[in-house]
């Protein structure tokens, strides 16, 4: 019978822990460029249809239902008789105002600053703009 050659054991290596390599980045020089030539201003092209500006006299705070009235923060002054156009996201419609009040006493005339209710015709919503026209 042959005999079978043994292979020889290895030896247990004791291997060290490596060490953690961190790398930096290292942060690229800009190169040196020309400066920019400035090229002649642009010029704003005009606008084909330019919107009349509103005349904003108020803001819509508050809405009671029952009774159709708004109360609005005025910015101008306004009075009984006045055409006025009531504009939000849902809302669009002009009508002229019949009655103002002010602390459940009727009034003619509202100065800018003044929180006054109107009658409306149909619901308004807070934030709605009141616009003379």
């Amino acid at each position: 019978m042959p005999l079978k050659k043994r292979k020889p054991k290895k030896k247990a290596v004791k291997r060290s822990a490596k060490k953690k390599v961190i790398k930096r980045k290292v942060a690229k020089r800009a190169a040196k460029r020309a400066p920019k030539k400035r090229s002649a201003p642009k010029r704003k092209v005009a606008r084909a249809e330019s919107k009349p500006k509103e005349n904003v006299i108020g803001l819509v705070t508050h809405y009671f239902p029952h009774v159709q009235a708004a109360v609005v923060k005025l910015k101008a002054p306004l009075t009984v008789g006045d055409s006025i156009k009531i504009k939000g996201h849902t809302t669009d419609f002009t009508q002229t105002i019949n009655s103002i009040q002010m602390d459940h006493v009727s009034i003619t005339e509202a100065k800018k600053g003044m929180e006054i209710g109107l009658q409306v015709a149909s619901r308004v919503r807070q934030h709605d703009r009141v616009i003379k026209i």
